[in-house]
């Protein structure tokens, strides 16, 4: 007999609510919840082929333990022996900075991903973290800190109240949006034109999403920033510049006139490929519209000025009055934030508290650059000790990182590495142990990460479709599990870890004289939490803290466990609204409009005017059925027009000499790479596009779909040498190639 369950989509940021069938202990189908209060039914090809993901049959179903070099399976208990046994003893040789830590995007996709790894990374004591934000998002993050203090303090675009929107650098038809949580973001675009507003959408490859707009600007790669600053350079220049109600939050609006004199429509044209009349046209457009918010993704992160373009996108938001403003962009409140605290100075945010080893990078957000990863393993200096450990978590770096090949054979360099992975992969294949998550359906969820990006503010949370099968154990066990064994405490019950976090949060709570618990007893306040586990105490003690939660019942109406059970659909806490000053945490309590380390990258731009590419410029893409490289080996999810095809302009293959599926072969700094070549006027002339996450090749994996059309590594073509320097993102978009036609 089937069932129903409902279930939050983990297969992307959209967070869609899902109606799932299930028969027995299989899902057998997907569609959406029209009762769900944030995406209404709304559902994409990920979504509806849940249940294909959850049954792969090439997952992971018991740990596995290499012994004489092979991986072979094993009890959990075996494999934390070997686990504990592995990596305790790098640490104490070596010191925490021996043992890496790697996550991937996957992390923020699941419960336990949210609770437990800045629990991990605290245990080692470790500063070599990487994670995939550094070549994603990590600009946005540091702009972010730079402008308001919080590197968490992201404001997204009203899509539902705008009248204008400029889009840079994004493809959400396809993505679904990021760093923008929008279920049914193309029916919240095509609702937009609707009622009569404007979409301009500039990207240098004709994209679904560029399809749909009013206004199509086919920009060179790698150039938005110089765009930005030339239409900020216009608002000053026409009098144009309007805060509004921001001007007495905002500080720097002098400084910043100066520092981008030079930026003028003529000066920025040439290198942008676009008219200067064009662009005082944008400009003026985003100021006369009634409302109106500028959004930029991956493409504008992605190149060598990420994070002066993510900054610029909040200086035109800012310049035009459209902060923190409906119809502009907005900060969202999550159900789990911190309680809000007083508007009013904060410690800033700072870069460099520490280098790498190797090449001497920054660190941002706490984090190194994935791209140095390689060297940090494979590379002796005199100061420090090269990583000789790994713990991966939800990571295929070998694949999402620049030079994959380095990285693989450093990989097989290291003393120990784990892998928490569902999945042999291009990565995990080199782990002395990998520990396997149990499939979606047998998980919570709650979306810490993104509901913290949502453009509306709402809560849901879903407990496990179907029981944990037996022989499997739950991911926030096989973490909590991994904190013991760094930390010494292997063989403890894991179930201490998340009492030790419950403790600390509340002992620091009851000592905040503007929590809603100032004073109180945390014994007490502990005994009251609800939940069938650690995780679900975890939670209902963030809804409780949180901005909409009881208190601990000083808010009788407000937000608990047990309430939001109750509505399986979730809870509508209302449209985005006006904050500040209540977010900034800046050493002024103000907008820093001109902070110091962007002001000291501004010449570095200024260079950029006189730079033109010469040949080839590579750009990424991504397909609605994929989520980089999780799901080509989901049958439901590859084929058709989801293919790995360089995709070359008419003109480019006419000079060259490619033909329509044709093998090429594209080389960059990195190396090279063939594939056949797709024949399409969707890329501007000068520019090819690969898309990236494919690469599935390499022996020893367990993916049996996607090595039957493998595709190539995309990354492979960088050899990581190109960062931005403020972000320590990598490269991926922009950088020079080469294409050659096989005969």
């Amino acid at each position: 007999m089937s069932r129903t369950a409902l279930r939050i989509c983990p297969l992307c940021e959209a967070t869609c609510g899902l109606t799932l069938t299930v028969e027995g202990t299989r899902v057998t189908g997907a569609r959406g919840d029209r009762d769900d209060v944030f995406s209404k039914g709304f559902i994409c090809p990920k979504g509806a082929a849940f249940g294909a993901v959850d049954s792969d049959p090439d997952r992971l179903r018991t740990p596995l333990v290499r012994r004489d070099g092979i991986l072979r399976e094993a009890t959990w208990e075996e494999a934390f022996d070997a686990v504990a046994a592995g990596l305790r003893p790098v640490v104490e040789r070596y010191g925490p900075d021996a043992v890496g830590v790697v996550l991937g995007n996957p992390n923020v996709h699941t419960v336990a991903g949210g609770l437990y790894p800045p629990a991990l990374v605290g245990a080692l004591r470790t500063r070599s973290l990487f994670t995939a934000s550094t070549v994603d998002q990590m600009p946005k993050h540091v702009s972010s800190g730079l402008l308001f203090g919080d590197a968490h303090a992201i404001p997204v675009p009203d899509l539902d109240h705008t009248d204008h929107l400029l889009l840079l650098g994004a493809n959400p038809l396809e993505s679904n949006g990021s760093l923008c949580t929008a279920p049914d973001f193309p029916g919240r675009l095509k609702a937009l034109k609707a009622r009569g507003g404007r979409l301009t959408v500039v990207d240098p490859r004709r994209t679904r999403t560029a399809r749909l707009a009013d206004r199509h600007l086919a920009i060179r790669p790698g150039t938005d920033a110089l765009l930005l600053a030339a239409m900020a350079h216009t608002l000053f220049a026409e009098d144009l510049v309007d805060l509004g109600p921001l001007a007495p939050h905002v500080q720097g609006l002098g400084e910043l006139r100066d520092a981008l004199a030079d930026f003028t429509p003529e000066a920025v044209a040439p290198a942008c490929d676009l008219d200067a009349g064009v662009i005082r046209t944008l400009a003026r457009d985003l100021a006369a519209a009634d409302t109106a918010a500028v959004y930029a993704r991956i493409g504008s992160c992605t190149v060598p000025h990420g994070t002066l373009a993510s900054w610029l996108v909040d200086v035109l938001n800012i310049l035009t009055g459209n902060l923190d403003r409906p119809g502009g962009a907005l900060f969202p409140q999550a159900a789990t934030d911190r309680t809000p605290r007083p508007a009013g100075p904060g410690r800033g945010f700072q870069l460099g508290r520490w280098h790498s080893r190797v090449s001497g990078h920054p660190e941002a957000k706490g984090e190194l650059p994935l791209s140095a990863l390689a060297e940090e393993i494979d590379t002796a200096t005199d100061e420090g000790t090269p990583v000789r450990a790994l713990i991966a978590v939800a990571a295929n770096p070998v694949l999402s990182a620049p030079d994959g090949d380095r990285l693989d054979k450093a990989l097989a360099s290291l003393d120990f590495m784990v892998s928490v992975d569902p999945y042999l992969n291009e990565t995990s294949r080199h782990a002395h142990v990998v520990l396997p998550p149990p499939p979606p359906s047998q998980s919570p969820h709650h979306d810490f990460a993104f509901n913290t990006l949502a453009v509306r503010n709402q809560v849901r949370y879903s407990r496990p479709a179907v029981p944990l099968e037996p022989g499997r154990m739950a991911e926030s066990e096989i973490l909590a599990r991994l904190i013991l064994a760094v930390s010494g405490m292997h063989g403890a019950d894991p179930a201490a870890v998340d009492a030790m976090v419950i403790d600390q949060t509340l002992a620091k709570a009851v000592q905040d004289e503007h929590s809603p618990v100032s004073g109180r007893d945390p014994r007490e306040l502990a005994a009251r939490l609800t939940g069938d586990n650690g995780p679900e105490r975890r939670l209902d003690l963030m809804l409780r803290l949180g901005p909409y939660g009881d208190g601990f019942g000083a808010r009788p109406d407000g937000l608990t466990l047990e309430k939001l059970l109750a509505h399986p659909h979730g809870i509508d806490l209302g449209p985005l609204r006006p904050r500040l000053p209540q977010p900034l945490k800046t050493r002024s309590g103000k907008v820093e409009l001109l902070p110091g380390p962007i002001a000291g990258d501004l010449p570095r731009l200024r260079r950029a005017l006189d730079e033109r590419q010469e040949g080839l410029v590579l750009v990424g893409r991504r397909h609605l059925r994929s989520n980089n490289s999780w799901m080509h080996n989901v049958p439901a999810l590859t084929g058709g027009s989801n293919r790995c095809t360089l995709h070359i302009h008419p003109e480019d293959a006419a000079r060259l000499g490619v033909r329509d599926g044709a093998d090429v072969r594209v080389k960059g700094a990195g190396g090279a790479v063939v594939a056949p070549a797709e024949v399409t006027d969707a890329v501007r002339p000068g520019v090819v596009s690969l898309p990236h996450g494919w690469g599935h090749d390499r022996p020893g994996t367990r993916l049996n779909h996607a090595a039957g059309d493998p595709g190539v590594n995309v990354n492979q073509l960088l050899d990581g040498s190109l960062l931005d320097p403020l972000s320590g993102n990598a490269v991926l978009n922009g950088v020079p190639v080469e294409v050659v036609t096989l005969l």
